[in-house]
């Protein structure tokens, strides 16, 4: 599974090409605690049935993550957290924790979709 970035102007890109899904409770409350470093290319992503307030915190997490809630497919919040003490939360069915850096050039109002 990949993750592509849609660009409100100028051509899809990919985000990252080694993308693991946060399915089950257990493994969305995890999400990236512990890790102490993120393949360049890799993206955790927390799908979810309906658009809700959704927050993501950086209690146990070692490294900063680049964020991006997205609803609809389209991004609403792009965010750069800092390890231990981040925390954000924004309307969503979907969020993308990235290695910081890797979503520098995601909008608000840009596409944001997985493929197979």
């Amino acid at each position: 599974m990949r993750l592509v970035h849609e660009p409100k102007s100028g051509a899809p890109t990919t985000l990252a090409a080694d993308v693991e899904t946060a399915d089950g409770w257990m493994r969305k409350l995890r999400g990236l605690m512990f890790r102490r470093s993120l393949p360049a290319s890799y993206a955790l992503a927390f799908r979810f049935d309906a658009v809700k307030a959704r927050d993501v915190h950086m209690l146990f997490v070692f490294v900063p993550l680049d964020v991006v809630w997205v609803a609809d497919g389209v991004v609403q919040r792009v965010e750069r957290l800092p390890p231990w003490r981040g925390y954000a939360r924004e309307a969503c069915d979907l969020i993308v924790e990235l290695p910081a850096g890797a979503a520098a050039d995601v909008e608000p109002g840009d596409a944001v979709e997985l493929e197979s």
